[in-house]
């Protein structure tokens, strides 16, 4: 009798409510849910200002230690105007037409 006696105090003790419990995670994951929904839109709003900042070809002003690289716009109003940018994120910019070379073999009858 003693042991369902603690059974039956802890269970009082933890509320042991199956309705409320499941209420309860039913309100968690509704709020997982909007996290992510959020973190969804932050991500992608940032990613389009992201986007919107490296348009079109940069002129690197000067190389600093680690890696990064300061670059300006040369097509900038404003000529003083740079940022510092980690330097394994650029890539070659190649202007103008990239010539292809096309070789043609012409096969004959023996």
């Amino acid at each position: 009798m003693e042991i369902e006696h603690k059974a039956y105090w802890a269970l009082k003790f933890l509320n042991f409510d199956s309705s409320f419990s499941a209420e309860k995670r039913k309100l968690q994951l509704q709020e997982l849910e909007e996290m992510r929904l959020t973190a969804y839109d932050n991500s992608k709003r940032y990613k389009e200002k992201f986007k919107s900042k490296w348009s079109g070809p940069f002129t690197i002003k000067d190389v600093k230690p680690y890696g990064t690289v300061e670059l300006m716009d040369p097509s900038s109003s404003d000529p003083n105007r740079s940022w510092i940018v980690n330097g394994q994120h650029l890539k070659h910019y190649v202007g103008g037409e990239v010539e292809r070379l096309t070789t043609i073999i012409h096969f004959t009858d023996p």
